[in-house]
């Protein structure tokens, strides 16, 4: 059959005037309801039990369909009671007293008092898998009265109020027993529902497709505006930013780089950019020469492309670190020392040091590292030093990490809890020297006083003098390269009102005040 080389002029007007028609009728058809947020995601949720869940995909669900004795305040790592209306704090840190509200109720009517905490925590501590692991193992929950609550513990851990903001801090119903099978605790049945006093609750979940949280008719706080959140599965990047486009979608996450882009050109679209509290940081081997001198770490420090790095290789989607406690996170110093790129200072600090190879070791664990290495490979190369640069397996490189057998490496680090614990204790306590959090094998004895001190007090403002004290010493030794904190980033149409992001809640939306407007 001969087929002409090229359409009729009418049959490219009919085919031109269709696409159009079709696509007004989907754009006209795609309005979500105004009571009704829907979201979309990459991947199914997995196990929505706060006991069990470490997955802040499973947050997103979980999250809003419980309440907590504490929550974080909007947008910060800072805490406020949210079941609690008040607590103390013996003198000696080893007991919290919460008062709880009264008139919370689960979303079966029951009320939420004492004994559901205690049930929840006691199940927590009981099935000791990931949510447990920052309580202190020898926790003990006691009921005081209907609305009071205690616990104990053996020796003081501050940071046990920030744990309780976190998903596996959730009260749960203990009506939730009726679902036990064969001495599981109801883990199977909480699996895929929840019980909790959220101001949402999960209503159905067809799996690898679509999950629908309504509101609670118990809810005890404040009534939301919306009425719905639809979550739907899409697994294609690009599926989910042209539903978005098309008003399918409210929201959307994990969308690349570059699609985030796109979307804050269109009119209608705004794109949430926030700083988390995932920082990328490079780690300078203390524990042998020629690193073991604090000039030569210097030197590093003032020689790597912060600006670069940040640009061209994260698109701007990060901000450079000011010392090691993230930038969001209480006891951070916004007036800390900051290093630069300055290769006068360096060549200076490097001029009584014979320097003249380096090594790098990296795994293509994370995209960035590579870029990151070989950007620091060619800034070194300005300084005379020759940087070798070896790329290994993930395991192995975590292996050599935690045995010292490298010079200069690279990580990621986020924190499990809102205090700075997490930066400060890890990365610079000398007994957590390795894997443990200290990878660069630093050990500064003024350092482990003040570090540890502030790991034995509760009063904030004291452990954030102590912390800040010791922030001013290990900034000024380099034992780390603070290169930065990546952004989080989330599409979502411009009627969508109140969105919040907490840095310790990435995943989680504050669906209970968010409006369409």
């Amino acid at each position: 059959m001969n087929l002409p080389t090229t359409p009729s002029r009418p049959r490219l007007a009919r085919a031109g005037l269709l696409t159009l028609l079709l696509a007004l009728g989907a754009a006209a058809a795609a309005a979500t309801p105004p009571d009704t947020l829907v979201l979309g995601k990459a991947a199914d949720p997995q196990n929505l039990d706060p006991a069990i869940t470490m997955d802040n995909n499973d947050w997103t669900i979980s999250y809003p369909s419980y309440q907590r004795l504490i929550r974080y305040k909007k947008e910060t790592t800072n805490i406020e009671g949210e079941l609690a209306s008040k607590w103390t704090i013996s003198k000696d840190g080893l007991t919290y007293t919460f008062k709880l509200k009264g008139g919370q109720k689960f979303d079966d009517g029951s009320a939420v008092d004492a004994n559901a905490v205690k049930f929840s925590f006691e199940r927590l501590m009981k099935l000791a898998q990931g949510p447990s692991e920052p309580f202190p193992s020898d926790l003990k929950v006691a009921v005081v009265d209907p609305l009071t609550v205690q616990f104990t513990m053996g020796k003081v851990c501050p940071y046990f109020i920030y744990c309780l903001a976190n998903d596996g801090g959730a009260i749960i119903n203990p009506k939730v027993m009726e679902h036990a099978q064969n001495g599981d605790d109801a883990k199977a049945w909480l699996a895929g529902h929840t019980a909790g006093s959220g101001a949402f609750r999960l209503t159905s979940w067809t799996k690898g497709q679509t999950l629908v949280l309504e509101q609670n008719p118990n809810y005890g706080g404040k009534k939301p505006v919306l009425k719905k959140m639809v979550v739907k599965i899409i697994g294609e990047a690009a599926s989910r930013r042209l539903q978005l486009e098309s008003g399918d979608l409210d929201i959307v996450e994990s969308l690349p780089v570059d699609q985030f882009a796109e979307v804050a050109k269109k009119p209608d679209l705004r794109v949430a950019q926030n700083p988390s509290l995932l920082v990328t940081y490079l780690y300078l081997n203390c524990s042998k020469p020629p690193l073991n001198d604090p000039e030569v770490r210097q030197a590093i420090s003032y020689a790597v492309d912060y600006k670069g790095i940040i640009d061209n290789i994260m698109k701007g989607q990060a901000k450079q670190m000011r010392g090691p406690i993230a930038e969001g996170m209480w006891a951070h110093d916004p007036n800390a020392m900051q290093y630069s790129t300055d290769m006068a200072k360096a060549k200076a600090l490097l001029a009584k040091h014979n320097v003249k190879n380096l090594s790098f070791l990296y795994s293509t664990r994370d995209p960035n590292w590579e870029p990151i290495a070989l950007s620091t490979q060619a800034q070194l190369a300005q300084l005379g030093i020759n940087v070798k640069l070896e790329n290994i397996a993930n395991a192995t490189m975590r292996e050599r990490l935690n045995k010292a057998d490298f010079e200069i490496s690279i990580g990621n680090w986020s924190p499990d809890f809102a205090d700075p614990f997490m930066f400060m204790n890890y990365w610079f306590d000398t007994e957590k020297h390795g894997l443990a959090g200290n990878r660069s094998f630093y050990s500064n004895p003024e350092v482990d006083k003040l570090v540890r001190e502030a790991a034995s007090l509760t009063d904030q403002k004291q452990r954030t003098k102590l912390y800040q004290q010791a922030q001013k010493i290990v900034i000024n030794d380099a034992a780390y390269v603070y290169l930065y904190q990546k952004n989080s980033q989330v599409a979502l149409r411009k009627v969508v009102q109140g969105f919040v992001f907490n840095p310790m809640l990435e995943q989680i939306f504050n669906i209970d005040t968010i409006t369409k407007q």
